[in-house]
């Protein structure tokens, strides 16, 4: 790793916590970009993810959502996953967030598709369960604008490194 390290730590609604070493690219106020090589490959639905695969992570302590754009060593496209989430925090060293179960994942073809739905707790209160609803709804919206921008977003940055 070249860039600064940072630490990702996502924690679950369950409490569960998960943590990543990530290279810093870029960061301000409220905002951090990372890269992430997968260390093995990873399927997910009808998306492979060979190992050494580029996630770059885009974090916002203001958005409802973080997401990674997985490319190629071509910069192509892969998919763009998003996290629903909250009380992301970032500080020097650490990207902190809470993942709020529901995944929407893009194509480079134009599906959208919402994960793990089923998986929300069946007494979760009504205000988490609009605010999740409505980031998804919001994210399924402009999928092919999504995929434009974070292409672009993606390119500049990793062309750069």
């Amino acid at each position: 790793m070249s860039n600064p390290v940072i630490t990702e730590i996502k924690t679950t609604l369950s409490g569960e916590r998960k943590e990543f070493k990530c290279e810093l690219l870029r960061a301000s106020t409220g905002e951090a970009v990372v890269i992430y090589r997968m260390p093995h490959d990873v399927q997910l639905e009808d998306v492979f993810l060979p190992k050494d695969t580029i996630s770059v992570g885009y974090f916002w302590e203001q958005k409802a959502f973080n997401a990674y754009h997985w490319i190629d060593d071509q910069q192509n496209t892969l998919a763009l996953y998003f996290n629903i989430c909250d009380n992301t925090r970032i500080s020097g060293k650490l990207i902190e967030w809470r993942d709020l179960v529901v995944d929407v994942l893009m194509t480079p073809d134009g599906r959208c598709r919402v994960l793990d739905e089923h998986e929300l707790p069946e007494d979760l209160e009504e205000d988490m369960r609009h605010y999740i609803n409505t980031s998804r709804d919001d994210l399924c919206r402009e999928s092919l604008s999504r995929l434009t921008e974070f292409g672009n977003l993606s390119r500049n940055l990793v062309s750069r490194k």
